[in-house]
């Protein structure tokens, strides 16, 4: 089917924009999805493009406020009563394909999006060798900021200098290595370690090539266990974090603000810095991540096209610099990258300078992070070089399990959170083992489409929690973590068709 409307498309491509400037007709009526921030951005930027386009077409948008994650989620719920445009972020790529929410770019926008866009989140937009989407941001990436009233600009470039400076001045280092495999891969891939997962044209994971478990592995977690050992180190990832005691945060853009307003002239903006094992130094590596916009398949061969003319238009430089002026949203498009004012952001400096020992964010197995997350852990747990090597067996053991799963481990539906840890106490999982919140999935049973926990558990106000397929967080409900509002025992209840989350008592 996909094959086909492609086919459709490239064939009415050629007639129907002949068609359009003959007879300067074609009006759609479009849904379109964007976060909140850029609403009325969105709806400017359309109109100027109903103003301009030499086609002849326009859209009456009705523009509505839907997170990224929120979209993604909305899609798979209901693809057909989802948005003709919308934005998410990378990482909900794999399942939106899965679920057929996303349209092929044609042969032309494909050629397009690939010349004029930064190659990692080109990439982050196609499953095997089929573009779906277009880039819309290149700035969900992490580096680091600093109190330069603590950390000499001297240090900067040295991870032991500067947790040395943290624990000579009783401050903190936040970096978030115990609960993210976001952050604690930047060691891996710092010594050249790859954790590279293929799909096919489906969206569906095939294979996996991961080095993490080998000789720049063993020297990685070297370096790992040098800051998870510190005194200094806060497990977090908060800009907030500079005004309870942390002299270093490894944070994003998007804390920009916050680290400025508590730090003021002594904000410092710089990439990762460097870690030094057996007299060789490795620079810190990191995740970079995109916001990409996608459009819904269509049956109307002609309003595809346009929609895709539109979606060019909004992923374009002029919007990108758009969104950068006002938002401050870093751009994807090299020619906005280049810009004066891009290169003069701090933190987007901060970002490109980071770039050259970023790995572009692709299409990962949900599973993987919560795989991943725990090395920290292990690591920190580890006596001698040989604990150091069971914590990445043991990673490769799980990496392994993801490939062997059956079909109903891969269908079945399970509830993740601090439900978890019930009256206080840990719960047991599916292979016997003692687990704390978030750590692994409570089963469910399901007939019909209803999924249910196989026991009520006591959860207080407050507490938080998803359901999700497989073991995974390609497919998690709802978008943004259901919130128990009081306390109560209760079992967790989850309808496959809608995508609906509810307690009930019985």
């Amino acid at each position: 089917m996909k094959k086909l409307l492609a086919l459709v498309l490239s064939v009415v491509m050629a007639l129907s924009m002949v068609s359009a400037l003959a007879e300067n007709t074609y009006e759609y009526n479009i849904t379109v999805w964007v976060a909140e921030k850029i609403v009325d951005m969105t709806k400017a930027q359309i109109e100027t493009f109903n103003a301009t386009n030499e086609y002849g077409i326009k859209f009456n948008a009705a523009v509505e406020p839907v997170s990224e994650g929120e979209a993604a989620t909305n899609m798979i719920v209901d693809v057909e009563a989802g948005a003709d445009i919308y934005c998410f972020a990378n990482d909900q790529f794999a399942r939106l394909v899965q679920a057929g929410a996303l349209a092929e770019l044609s042969e032309d926008s494909a050629a397009i999006v690939t010349e004029a866009n930064a190659a990692g989140v080109v990439a982050a937009g196609m499953a095997g060798d089929v573009m779906y989407a277009y880039p819309l941001t290149a700035d969900n990436g992490y580096f680091m900021y600093y109190d330069k009233s603590v950390i000499p600009e001297a240090d900067v470039d040295s991870l032991e200098a500067i947790i040395a400076d943290c624990e000579a001045a009783g401050k903190f280092f936040s970096f978030e290595m115990n609960s993210s495999a976001w952050y604690n891969a930047s060691f891996f891939f710092a010594t050249g370690c790859v954790s590279e997962w293929t799909t096919d044209e489906n969206g569906d994971f095939i294979s996996v090539n991961d080095t993490f478990n080998s000789p720049n592995g063993l020297i990685a977690v070297k370096g790992m266990k040098k800051l998870v050992d510190s005194s200094c180190l806060v497990n977090s990832s908060a800009g907030a974090d500079f005004a309870s005691g942390s002299a270093v945060v490894v944070t994003g853009t998007w804390d920009y603000a916050t680290v400025e307003s508590i730090l003021g002239e002594n904000m410092g903006v710089a990439d990762l810095p460097c870690f030094t094992v057996d007299g060789v130094n490795y620079h810190l590596g990191s995740f970079s991540g995109s916001k990409l916009l996608g459009i819904k398949p269509q049956v109307d061969g002609d309003k595809a096209v346009a929609l895709e003319i539109l979606a060019e238009y909004l992923t374009g430089y002029d919007c990108q610099m758009d969104r950068f002026n006002e938002m401050a949203w870093g751009p994807s498009n090299l020619l906005a990258q280049e810009s004066e004012a891009v290169q003069a952001n701090p933190g987007l400096a901060a970002l490109l300078a980071q770039s050259p020992y970023s790995t572009p964010q692709g299409q990962i197995h949900g599973a993987w992070w919560d795989i991943a997350k725990v090395i920290g852990d292990d690591v920190k747990a580890a006596q001698d070089e040989a604990g150091l090597q069971a914590a990445l067996d043991n990673y490769t053991s799980k990496i392994a399990a993801l490939f062997t799963m059956t079909s109903e481990e891969k269908t079945s539906w399970g509830v993740i959170g601090t439900c978890n840890l019930v009256d206080g106490f840990f719960y047991t999982d599916y292979n016997g083992e003692t687990r704390s919140n978030w750590a692994d999935d409570i089963p469910m049973t399901g007939e019909n489409g209803i999924w249910k926990t196989t026991q009520a558990y006591a959860m207080p106000a407050g507490t938080e929690f998803k359901v999700r397929q497989g073991r995974s967080w390609d497919n998690a409900f709802p978008a943004d973590n259901f919130k128990v509002e009081a306390d109560g025992t209760y079992f967790v209840q989850f309808n496959e068709t809608t995508g609906e989350v509810s307690l009930v008592t019985e």
